[in-house]
């Protein structure tokens, strides 16, 4: 790759949207380490360098640091948040404790419009999410903007090379972020840009080659965009030598095994299995109530599941899975990284220590909508790129409590009912995901003049970008009340729907 920019992660929540930001900007980006060496970068060779912000302070006795060599590569640096107090105190300057901090958004005078702030209003509307703050720059830096309560919002050296900004340019509440950056990327690194999702793929492609060499991979496919897009990528790269193989869990939706070897055998055909699994993830289910159980179990039975199918592919090294950045930043640190979790998932949070694969992750670093630009780049069918997203442990994630094979009956039900008069509502387009939920409550009810105590179904459907933050759909109350009559009349066992109104943060897309 001829022009780089790393983005050195230190944990933030945000760390992808900066990566994403560069990459629409026509850059292309890689997300490393905090603790990256001076020598492993020089192998990158970047054109810049940003340092994400963090949920970590430099008070703390092992804040994570960087390689202060890097600071003298002469590459442009643009510290973000945390990123902007580490430059400060790695450099010498002084940083302090927040007495109440700054969250939300806030109005920066920018006092010194060169560099990033080239062409721009003297007031901008900013994100600020810190505690600690910079008091006095280190020597030969020179303060660039500042609030009220924080004066030096940004600063610069005096060779127009290293920045540190305390607000967020990455997020949407930094109405001109996306200009800050183009700024840094184009005026203080001099870019060149021109990256698109068609280089992405021969890049792709040929670290695939590179890695998996004359070794066989099993892809494991779901169905869904993710692993699809991802057994796509590999089909392009080694053709047959990969083997897709899905496993019916016996946890899908209603219709999807036929609608999957349809798409995979006549729509965009490849080297594909399916593999009848429904009686091993049911039992193993049997008697399990919590989530994290659930989806570790799912997880270790669908990999015993590939051990088997793996059996008969020669020479197979690599397990290949759809998994996406919002997947690992939930899931666990980003890249190493300081960040907090929030919840396992079937792709990354279910593999056993001693997996005998080497793990082959080549969408790890994109987002939904990302990754269904890059199904479009692929060929991939529209009717596929635009299928509801739908987790890895399936059903099973959507049934609060034990999950038996009459809860996946009515689920199936419920589900395939939202999902038709969904499909007939004329604005479905803004709605990023919809699906129903089996609560383990049941209620009183009255049906043909006899009293009812049944099941309730909770509905959920929201909007979003990238998954990253979901607000809930704003859905007519004719259309929501056309889908209660009808799970209420036509699914056998419930007798009241709810619809969830709560948005992510603080509620997650998903229930369990």
């Amino acid at each position: 790759m001829e022009e780089t920019v790393a983005v050195f992660d230190f944990g933030s929540q945000t760390a992808q949207l900066i990566a994403r930001r560069i990459r629409e900007l026509g850059v292309y980006c890689e997300i490393v380490r905090h603790d990256t060496s001076r020598d492993e970068l020089l192998e990158l060779g970047p054109a810049a360098i940003i340092l994400s912000g963090g949920p970590s302070s430099v008070f703390e006795p092992r804040h994570p640091r960087m390689d202060r060599r890097i600071l003298d590569m002469g590459v442009p640096v643009l510290g973000i948040c945390y990123g902007m107090q580490l430059l400060a105190e790695i450099m010498g300057g002084t940083v302090e404790r927040g007495e109440g901090g700054e969250y939300g958004p806030a109005r920066i005078d920018v006092e010194d419009p060169i560099g990033i702030f080239k062409d721009m209003p003297s007031s901008l509307n900013v994100w600020m999410s810190h505690g600690d703050h910079v008091t006095k720059t280190p020597e030969g830096f020179r303060t660039l903007a500042g609030t009220p309560t924080c004066p030096i919002a940004a600063m610069a050296d005096s060779g127009g090379k290293i920045y540190g900004i305390q607000f967020h340019p990455e997020v949407v509440h930094t109405p001109r972020g996306s200009d800050i950056i183009r700024n840094f990327l184009f005026n203080v690194a001099s870019c060149r840009g021109g990256w698109t999702m068609g280089r992405f793929v021969d890049e792709s492609v040929k670290r695939i080659k590179a890695l998996v060499g004359n070794h066989n991979v099993i892809c494991g496919l779901s169905g869904g965009v993710d692993s699809s897009v991802a057994a796509a990528l590999i089909n392009r790269a080694i053709g047959d030598r990969m083997k897709a193989i899905f496993v019916d869990n016996g946890l899908l939706r209603k219709g999807e095994v036929e609608e999957i070897r349809s798409m995979f055998t006549d729509d965009y055909p490849f080297n594909f299995q399916i593999v009848d699994a429904a009686d091993l993830f049911l039992d193993e289910l049997k008697g399990v109530v919590d989530p994290e159980t659930k989806r570790k179990i799912i997880g270790k039975t669908f990999i015993d599941v590939f051990y088997d199918a793996a059996s008969d592919v020669k020479g197979a090294k690599f397990l290949a899975q759809g998994t996406l950045y919002p997947d690992i930043i939930e899931s666990r640190s980003a890249n190493g990284g300081p960040s907090s979790t929030i919840k396992s998932h079937h792709n990354v949070g279910g593999l056993p220590e001693d997996l005998n694969f080497e793990l082959l992750e080549p969408l790890k670093e994109l987002f939904k909508d990302e990754v269904r630009l890059l199904g479009k780049e692929l060929g991939l069918p529209s009717k596929l790129l635009a299928r509801q997203p739908f987790p890895g442990p399936g059903l099973a994630v959507r049934i609060i409590g034990e999950v038996t094979r009459d809860d996946l009956a009515i689920l199936r039900e419920a589900d395939l009912i939202m999902r038709e008069e969904i499909e007939s509502y004329d604005e479905k387009k803004e709605i990023w995901q919809f699906f129903a939920v089996l609560l383990p409550v049941k209620s009183v009810g009255v049906m043909g003049d006899e009293r009812t105590y049944a099941n309730v179904v909770a509905l959920r459907a929201v909007t979003s970008l990238d998954a990253m933050t979901a607000d809930w759909a704003r859905i007519p109350y004719d259309v929501l009340g056309r889908i209660s009559s009808r799970i209420i009349n036509e699914v056998n066992g419930v007798n009241r729907v709810v619809y969830d109104i709560s948005s992510k943060p603080p509620s997650t897309i998903e229930w369990e």
